[in-house]
């Protein structure tokens, strides 16, 4: 499975009343495709998944599979830290026609590294779908070492890598050792460019909601070998990439989606507006139209 370069961590659009917004979800999809986005998660942490129904899970991935009509992967989020329960999702979510699945580490239980291998081994023989692991030590508790991703990437169906912990060193060690067609995304927005530095396959974007053909460009700079071009329109998306979490994660996001004319909602206690501050800092750095200067 080929997910491309960008691949969006889509927000879950919700109306005034906190109600899953399938209208603006649809719109969403749209946007996405026309403004760089190669392929889209949904409900992973960006779409507020903990705060998601298995039922809202399930129209969210039958919307999304059905606006996309083909046209780009959608893998669903389907993993959590109830292994039982990351299995009848999957299963059903395959039933759908999405094209593939992101299985995040088990947060809160924080297993050892052998309960690890046997909760996504035990996901991932259930479905013939691709699997995405997804390992994100800030939020999950547990980091998930590399002999443990590289043994579970001897599976057929584990195919790809999102890679969170911000640690370069382990990713060049999985990309080094990897089977050949496993595929390594950064996790971070500002870390996309030095992974596909050390070998990694490209992003999964937040930003790329907002500035999605300005990073394709960036990528297809460094891929084409204009390395200082690449550097200089990572510097410049930069500010953006890092204003987008200055408060938890899509509460930004989605506020930058709004005052570009995207309908995006609001977020889903426990998440709270951001201030006034933090609207104007936001303001700051998403109004102006980012223009590249090199090609």
């Amino acid at each position: 499975m080929n997910f491309g370069r960008i691949i969006t961590a889509m927000v879950t659009p919700f109306n005034q009343h906190g109600q899953l917004d399938i209208p603006a979800t649809k719109e969403l999809v749209k946007h996405l495709i026309a403004n760089g986005t190669d392929a889209v998660v949904v409900a992973g942490t960006t779409g507020e998944s903990p705060t998601l129904s298995t039922e809202e899970k399930l129209l969210l991935f039958k919307t999304v599979v059905e606006t996309a009509n083909g046209q780009i992967p959608v893998i669903a989020g389907t993993g959590s830290n109830n292994t039982q329960a990351s299995i009848e999702l999957t299963k059903k979510a395959e039933e759908l026609g999405v094209d593939g699945v992101m299985l995040v580490v088990p947060y809160y239980n924080k297993p050892s590294q052998e309960g690890l291998y046997a909760h996504f081994h035990a996901i991932a023989t259930s479905t013939k779908l691709p699997v995405m692991l997804y390992n994100i030590p800030g939020r999950s508790a547990v980091n998930m070492d590399v002999d443990t991703t590289l043994r579970l990437a001897q599976l057929p169906n584990v195919v790809s890598m999102k890679e969170a912990s911000g640690d370069l060193d382990a990713v060049a060690t999985l990309i080094e050792h990897a089977p050949e067609g496993f595929t390594v995304y950064s996790g971070d927005d500002s870390l996309a460019l030095p992974i596909l530095a050390i070998g990694g396959t490209g992003i999964i974007s937040v930003a790329s909601h907002i500035v999605g053909n300005e990073m394709q460009q960036m990528v297809r700079n460094y891929q084409a070998g204009q390395v200082t071009a690449a550097a200089m329109q990572h510097r410049q998306l930069l500010p953006i990439m890092k204003t987008l979490f200055i408060a938890p994660n899509p509460t930004a996001v989605k506020a930058a989606m709004e005052m570009k004319g995207i309908k995006a909602g609001p977020v889903r206690l426990p998440l709270v507006p951001l201030t006034a501050e933090q609207q104007q800092e936001l303001q700051n750095v998403v109004q102006p139209t980012v223009t590249f200067f090199v090609s």
